[in-house]
């Protein structure tokens, strides 16, 4: 037996398709009886438009770690990260599971790590993807998302979102135990 699906294929990645994915999610999301939401955000735009569009499921909000752009740097601006928390959303701030410490030995010993790998072996499939991925087991990590239940992942290219996936968590232990699902959406570049 196979299910068929539709997946959206942008013509080009970044901010301009955040409208859409959002809403080619929440359909996906209410046809699986998904409850858990987890989005990537820098300054919070894309968060405070994920919150409104999923206001009756859990949303996860990650940010880029503090001191990514600079030290003691925080990206989330305070004007969104209060909308965001206003709505109900969780926010998680933390390592960023494929960069960590690794991104250290990166930057002083000019090497590359797993880590690096792995990011680079979804980003075949576009940044977004690298992203949800990323942002799944950081959110698993966190306690905020299931692992047993199927979840969407939702980040983009740069800014904004282009690209939705359903998928079942993992812990960055146990990484090779995340499944992906679905792809909902994604920039066919």
């Amino acid at each position: 037996m196979a299910t068929e699906t539709e997946i959206a294929y942008f013509d080009s990645a970044g901010a301009g398709n955040t409208e859409e994915t959002l809403k080619l999610a929440k359909v996906r999301a209410e046809e699986l009886g998904i409850k858990t939401i987890v989005v990537a955000t820098t300054v919070g735009d894309t968060a405070v438009k994920a919150a409104e569009a999923f206001k009756d499921r859990k949303v996860v909000v990650v940010t880029h770690a503090t001191g990514f752009k600079g030290p003691n740097t925080q990206e989330l601006t305070p004007e969104n990260r209060q909308a965001i928390e206003r709505l109900g959303a969780q926010i998680f701030t933390g390592v960023h599971a494929f960069g960590g410490i690794g991104m250290a030995v990166r930057k002083s010993f000019g090497t590359h790590t797993l880590g690096d790998f792995m990011a680079n072996t979804l980003r075949m499939f576009g940044q977004g993807m690298k992203v949800v991925v990323e942002i799944s087991i950081m959110a698993a990590d966190a306690g905020l998302a299931p692992t047993d239940e199927e979840v969407i992942a939702i980040a983009g290219t740069g800014r904004g979102a282009d690209t939705a996936i359903v998928l079942n968590p993992a812990h960055a232990h146990d990484v090779f135990s995340l499944r992906v699902k679905e792809i909902i959406c994604k920039p066919r570049l």
